[in-house]
């Protein structure tokens, strides 16, 4: 009776051990941004600009072997990644344009687990015609765009307006790791996180 009580305890010690190595810090998942800048003097223009309409392209490096593609024409830019130029033009990301006049800035954050890449964060200036400035142009409003990456399709899943909500960095982080990577393009709708506001209603449009 003795030993069977002991064998017992011993299975019971053995469970808990298996339940706590699954929680334990070798098994957790580290979360982690690094930096990259798509300023035209970092990146490699490709080609001149269009005598057309201006519009120009450069490929700016990025982390882990990848290269973000940013396109610019009629006022209004697009940025996809990819391993090289060629797999970057042929993501959706390649032809998500938003409608009004729009730009971003120059720092992409990459989101990482365990060191790899699942998704970007980038913050755009959408121009707002119905909001001119003292000269008469639009008012430019913020926008934080959460971009999926590889394996599998790039493209956007979620927008943060970063005027509406006092913590846009933190938001777009933590769609970024919970939304991302089970992310379908084509089929899932770009989420809206937190409050909608102006910059987001027109990048739905």
């Amino acid at each position: 009776m003795k030993r069977l009580r002991n064998l017992h305890l011993t299975a019971l010690a053995g469970a808990a051990c298996a339940v706590l190595g699954l929680f334990s810090p070798a098994n957790a998942q580290t979360f982690s941004s690094s930096y990259t800048s798509t300023a035209p003097k970092d990146c490699r223009m490709i080609g001149k600009p269009s005598e057309l309409d201006g519009s120009t392209t450069r490929v700016c490096q990025g982390t882990a072997g990848l290269v973000v593609l940013i396109s610019e024409g009629d006022l209004r830019e697009t940025v996809s990644v990819g391993r090289n130029r060629a797999a970057a033009a042929k993501e959706p990301a390649a032809q998500g344009w938003f409608g009004p006049f729009n730009s971003t800035t120059h720092t992409v954050e990459w989101r990482a687990m365990d060191g790899k890449p699942f998704a970007i964060i980038q913050r755009w200036h959408i121009a707002d015609n119905s909001d001119p400035d003292k000269e008469g142009r639009p008012t430019a409003k913020p926008m934080l765009a959460v971009t999926r990456l590889p394996p599998g399709a790039v493209c956007h899943v979620a927008y943060i307006d970063a005027q509406a909500n006092p913590n846009p960095n933190e938001l777009a982080r933590k769609a970024a790791d919970e939304v991302a990577r089970s992310f379908t393009c084509g089929k899932d709708e770009v989420k809206v996180i937190g409050e909608t506001g102006r910059a987001v209603s027109m990048a739905k449009r």
